[in-house]
């Protein structure tokens, strides 16, 4: 059964009672509910937002890109889904920058779900994972992306979060990923 995350379920049709799962076609529980722009799972035969494919080996300057356009289009839940393949997928080495990139992401998708604590905990932690990544390597601008200014983003964004204690418009505090230059 085709679903709207792009995966296969397997025998399964929707039924969340008893023991059968969504599984993908490789056998792996998967989610199938539908979900809405944060990621957030809807009930079962609604429409849902289209969900990113998972396991997706992307160059890092498209991954850059395509996660710039789902945060632009509020959706940083999906971006976050971006990052985490080329977390996931990546060399070694750049591992904890893609892990900095979806921890912003995420911290985004909390802020804008409203939550507060986890949203500004997200947010500095992956401020301090982007900064130390860019000091260790050496590289302040990977692949284009303004390590410095995100890390400044973020922390602005926290303290919104924590002093508004309300959700904030995921587009509206969209960062730019290459700065000023993007």
């Amino acid at each position: 059964m085709s679903n709207t995350s792009g995966h296969t379920s397997g025998d399964t049709s929707g039924d969340t009672s008893g023991d059968r799962r969504d599984r993908d076609t490789e056998g792996r529980a998967r989610n199938a509910r539908p979900r809405d722009g944060l990621g957030r799972p809807l009930p079962y035969g609604v429409d849902g937002v289209e969900r990113q494919p998972e396991g997706v080996v992307r160059a890092p300057e498209d991954t850059v890109t395509e996660a710039q356009a789902l945060l632009a289009a509020g959706k940083p839940f999906h971006a976050h889904e971006v990052f985490e393949d080329a977390w996931k997928s990546g060399p070694d080495e750049e591992r904890a920058l893609w892990r900095g990139l979806a921890q912003l992401a995420v911290g985004l998708t909390h802020a804008a779900r409203g939550n507060v604590t986890g949203g500004a905990r997200l947010l500095r932690r992956g401020a301090g994972a982007v900064e130390e990544w860019g000091a260790g390597s050496g590289s302040p601008r990977p692949y284009g992306l303004a390590l410095a200014e995100l890390a400044s983003w973020a922390r602005e964004l926290a303290a919104v979060v924590e002093r508004d204690e309300a959700a904030v418009d995921a587009s509206a505090w969209a960062p730019r990923l290459r700065g000023g230059d993007a």
